[in-house]
């Protein structure tokens, strides 16, 4: 199983168990060392993770951190745990006073199901008061993933994590401002719409009245660049497989009258999905799609022998269908068309299997 599979079966054990957790400790045994194991590291080997480990702080003596991660015996990673129903914004400062007195380049707080990562970006040895990566383990999206494989141990290496963590921290703290100014616009943020649209004087009225057009035009923008990002992608697609069509296997009815194929966005969206997970292994424009009324064909250089899926998106329940290597189909329900990346590895193994054929 490979990492990402490991830590979206780790999200979902989570759902599954997290009413079942009444105390802190149990947190730890069900959620965090199944964590840190997927990290690659042996949470019964003391020479690697160090349960309750002492940090002196000041005056105060015997002070104690959940689990302290060596690298070749060096202190790597703090992690404070906390009971999963609990804030974390309230338990920040007691892991900055632990970053302090350890020599440990990183820091988590976590409580289970959310993960705030810490380190001195902004003051050499302090810990930074905001994390630079932060992700809820039951939604945690797949670029996310790629960061936190960075701290595995068989990838972990300090200079390319801090390389990486300025830019994170920013770009996240620049998303969660669009974010709040999208939802709910604050008063500077009119205030530089109004400077450029309203002749006026900016009133208090007028703030209040543009407040709402503001946010309504928040909204509209954000339509428009989908529907225009899918309107594309639809007109270059469909025109690419127009001539193609025609001979894909259709469902008639018993009447001989035939149905219109009409793809839909959904389907589009899919598609772009697993060419997406493809072209590291080919060029994308060796990924190409066919429409059938009964199934959405993901072929390979637009040859009906050598489908790589088949997604049957259109029914009440939906379905992927990949092949093994005699080219039987198998199929897998799916809940959303984010579970696709979950077969990344089958549809890789079935594209080449195709390449070696050619070989």
């Amino acid at each position: 199983m490979d990492f990402k599979d490991l830590v979206k079966q780790l999200g979902e054990r989570v759902v599954k168990l997290k009413d079942n957790i009444q105390t802190e400790e149990a947190t730890k045994n069900a959620f965090i060392m199944p964590f840190i194991q997927a990290l690659g590291y042996d949470v019964f080997n003391p020479l690697e993770v160090v349960p309750e480990y002492v940090t002196d702080i000041g005056t105060k003596k015997g002070e104690k951190i959940d689990y302290l991660i060596l690298k070749e015996g060096v202190p790597t990673i703090l992690i404070e745990c906390k009971h999963w129903k609990q804030n974390l914004d309230i338990h920040d400062g007691q892991l900055l006073r632990y970053f302090h007195v350890s020599k440990a380049k990183f820091a988590i707080l976590t409580n289970g199901i959310q993960y705030r990562f810490y380190t001195d970006l902004d003051e050499l040895n302090k810990m930074d008061e905001k994390p630079f990566l932060e992700f809820d383990i039951t939604e945690i999206k797949d670029v996310q993933t790629e960061e936190l494989k960075k701290f595995h141990k068989s990838y972990f290496e300090i200079d390319k994590i801090l390389s990486t963590a300025s830019e994170l921290k920013y770009i996240s703290e620049i998303k969660s401002i669009i974010a709040s100014e999208l939802k709910s616009p604050s008063e500077a943020y009119v205030k530089y719409f109004v400077s450029k649209v309203y002749p006026g004087r900016a009133t208090e009225k007028i703030m209040q009245q543009f407040g709402e057009l503001v946010k309504k035009s928040n909204t509209q923008v954000i339509s428009d660049i989908i529907t225009e990002r899918l309107k594309t992608a639809l007109t270059k697609e469909s025109s690419a497989a127009e001539a193609e069509q025609v001979q894909v296997e259709q469902i008639t009815a018993p009447d001989s009258t035939e149905k219109r194929v009409e793809t839909t966005a959904e389907e589009m969206e899919a598609f772009f999905i697993v060419r997406s997970m493809l072209r590291g292994v080919v060029k994308a424009n060796r990924i190409v799609y066919r429409d059938a009324q009964s199934y959405f064909s993901v072929l390979l250089d637009d040859n009906n022998r050598k489908p790589i899926c088949r997604l049957y998106l259109n029914g009440s329940k939906k379905y992927i269908g990949y092949f093994s290597s005699d080219k039987k189909e198998i199929k897998s329900e799916i809940s959303s068309l984010d579970d696709l990346f979950s077969f990344q590895i089958n549809l890789n193994e079935t594209l080449k299997t195709y390449l070696n054929d050619v070989s």
